[in-house]
């Protein structure tokens, strides 16, 4: 089959391909993986004209006027490119796919990727119910968020509804020594937390608990590593008065390449999300192996097999963290990480990915 993947989103501020194409690496991957058993096309709109073939992948990258609302040159610009796919980026657009329908014809097949969005009100809402006719099938992180767009009137055929992750990671397990060389870490019992420092990602909830925990398990520490900073003024302060604070390691920001180092450093990722499109950080944990410990939303249950691997505590819930905690002194570290990265491999990885859609495309 023919894929062509596009967005009705422009980067006009990147004027370098190759630049661009690492800084969404985390779904090249997943286009790199569908070809290598189908064509692929994908269009890339930032400030910057050319073709680019990587790894089988054919980059069109094009400078369209922008018309948000009525695409048409990149409708018919995806037309013309006969594809028995278009994979579309993102909900926001009922409107747009509506007129790449018409442009389209009824024999090509729409798919469409939530992308962290939620379930719309107003006018999108009922713009999204008109688009449906349009669309073969609606791709989420867990099949429970798709069913949640069901249950608030934006869609209606549970159907189309698939579950498939939306991005992959390309870190691997190395040696744990080799990894510690890098990261300086030698604690008996580090914990890692990767994400920003914001409401929805909780970290106080999580360093709340993990003083406690470090409290009766003193060879435990949390490595903390964020790129924004909204709650550092109040863990700063939290942790000014607690007697244990050594126990919270505040590293900050480090290279996205450098975190391969980081996951292999410790046995455990902790994540306290309140919600999450996905979960960029969980996945390329588990990618190297780390046990999660996250919060029990559709995401995340669905990445640890409905908490089959690691542990799920209700978000915000600093007992119930407590509990997890507490769990992981009599776990078996050693099969907890092989299941966590065997479950990666067989439906979290690129090529997990990519044979979901190539077997969507096929019976949508």
């Amino acid at each position: 089959m023919k894929f062509v993947f596009a967005s009705y989103i422009s980067a006009n501020n990147y004027t370098d391909p190759a630049a661009w194409l690492e800084r969404i690496k985390a779904y090249t991957g997943v286009l790199e993986a569908v070809a290598a058993n189908h064509e692929v096309i994908s269009i890339e709109q930032i400030n910057y004209e050319g073709d680019e073939v990587k790894n089988g992948v054919n980059y069109r990258f094009k400078k369209f006027n922008k018309r948000r609302y009525f695409p048409l040159k990149l409708n018919l610009f995806i037309s013309r490119q006969k594809p028995d796919v278009v994979f579309i980026h993102s909900l926001h657009f009922p409107l747009q796919v509506m007129l790449l329908r018409l442009v389209l014809g009824r024999k090509p097949k729409i798919i469409i990727q939530n992308h962290a969005e939620k379930p719309f009100k107003g006018i999108k809402k009922r713009l999204l119910l008109l688009s449906e006719s349009a669309v073969n099938a609606y791709l989420f992180a867990s099949r429970a968020m798709g069913l949640e767009w069901i249950a608030k009137g934006n869609l209606t055929s549970q159907k189309k509804i698939h579950e498939v992750m939306e991005l992959s990671s390309f870190f691997h397990p190395i040696p744990k020594a080799t990894a510690r060389a890098k990261t300086g870490i030698t604690e008996a019992n580090p914990f890692l937390w990767v994400g920003r420092l914001d409401q929805n990602k909780d970290p106080l909830t999580v360093i709340k608990a993990f003083l406690k925990f470090a409290a009766a398990t003193p060879s435990a520490c949390l490595y903390m590593l964020y790129h924004t900073e909204e709650l550092l003024p109040e863990i700063q302060q939290l942790l000014s008065t607690a007697p244990n604070a050594a126990a919270i390691k505040l590293i900050g920001k480090v290279p996205n390449d450098e975190l391969l180092y980081w996951h292999n450093s410790v046995d455990f990722i902790v994540a306290g999300s309140h919600y999450e499109g996905s979960g960029t950080a969980v996945c390329e944990a588990m990618s190297c192996g780390c046990i999660p410990i996250v919060t029990d939303i559709f995401s995340f249950r669905m990445m640890t097999d409905n908490g089959n691997i690691g542990l799920l505590y209700e978000a915000g819930n600093e007992g119930e963290l407590l509990s997890a905690l507490q769990q992981t002194n009599s776990l078996n570290i050693s099969a907890e990480k092989e299941k966590a990265l065997a479950y990666f491999n067989s439906t979290l990885s690129f090529e997990a990915i990519a044979g979901r859609i190539g077997a969507i495309a096929a019976s949508c």
